[in-house]
């Protein structure tokens, strides 16, 4: 734990994760003044729209914070970069691609690289190319999602066991017991999506984060299988929409097309659980309240130290 902290000068080891075109100033700011280190995924988004965002975030704190670039997804990879070297950006999370090419070139501007994997083969590519970090994402987790299926429960301990770097726990995790699980299983942190998503300063529709809280285990579902495209929803009217699109056969463009970013905005910001979809990972049926960032990362920090005590008093 400290060992990540102290790399990324942060004081709680806790991630948010990058939430594409949904990405905001408001929550990034409030995870790293809570603490934590907030993050901008840069999605689809426009060089002139992610510097904007870039300019808001440091006006709303000077602490550590990060940018996301999916690099097979984003139209706009070299000003990303750009815009990460310029803005003195002390952490870039690369994903959905070889961060190889990258990586001099962003410790070259005392950037902290973060690879995002889902396999041990991939961590340890990961490791080999000079990464910092690498996160760990699980089945759990929200959105896009890898086919592999493996779960963080089982792919942490063998990525831990294969690599020497720090490794990030993400997908399944919302409190303190899942922090403290990960931890376990020898993550040095953790990082969170749908947890964020209900929380105050989240500005996104209230029936998103109201749904989140009325789910159970059973409210999200996998999309895109048929397609090799995962992803993971929760259940609404729109989602449903597209597992009967699957079911009666569908094309990779089709998919793609439907689940683009003007469709997750519709669900995430416009609230339209018709017209559009809504990320949430497997914890959904955890979230009961929508607090602050700081009460939910301090009670996270509480609760991992109270069932991690527990769990020694149990050797004793």
């Amino acid at each position: 734990m400290h060992r990540l902290t102290n790399l990324l000068n942060i004081q709680y080891p806790i991630i948010q994760g990058g939430m594409g075109n949904i990405s905001n100033a408001p929550l990034a700011a409030a995870v790293s003044e809570a603490g934590g280190l907030g993050t901008i995924g840069v999605g689809t988004m426009t060089p002139e729209e992610v510097e904007s965002i870039l300019i808001d975030v440091k006006k709303r704190t000077n602490k550590p914070f990060a940018i996301n670039i999916p690099i097979t997804v984003t139209p706009y990879l070299k000003e990303m970069l750009s815009l990460a070297v310029q803005y003195q950006v002390p952490v870039v999370s690369l994903s959905a691609g070889n961060p190889a090419p990258f990586i001099e070139k962003l410790h070259a501007n005392h950037i902290k690289v973060i690879a995002v994997v889902a396999s041990v083969k991939h961590a340890l590519k990961a490791e080999a190319s000079g990464v910092d970090i690498v996160v760990a994402e699980g089945y759990e987790a929200a959105g896009i999602n890898s086919p592999f299926e493996s779960t963080t429960l089982t792919l942490i301990p063998q990525i831990v066991d294969h690599v020497r770097i720090p490794v990030i726990a993400a997908g399944g995790i919302a409190d303190g017991r899942g922090l403290a699980a990960m931890l376990t299983l020898g993550a040095s942190g953790v990082q969170m999506g749908t947890r964020f998503i209900a929380t105050q300063e989240a500005p996104f529709h209230l029936n998103y984060k109201e749904k989140l809280v009325s789910s159970d285990d059973t409210s999200t579902v996998i999309v895109g299988r048929t397609v090799g495209r995962i992803r993971r929803l929760l259940q609404t009217p729109y989602s449903e929409k597209l597992i009967h699109l699957e079911q009666q056969g569908m094309s990779v463009d089709d998919y793609l097309a439907l689940t683009s970013e003007d469709y997750h905005k519709k669900g995430a910001i416009e609230g339209n659980v018709t017209d559009g979809f809504m990320n949430a990972g497997q914890i959904a049926g955890l979230v009961d309240s929508i607090p602050t960032v700081k009460q939910l990362m301090d009670e996270m920090m509480d609760g991992a130290r109270l069932h991690l005590e527990r769990s020694f008093q149990l050797f004793q």
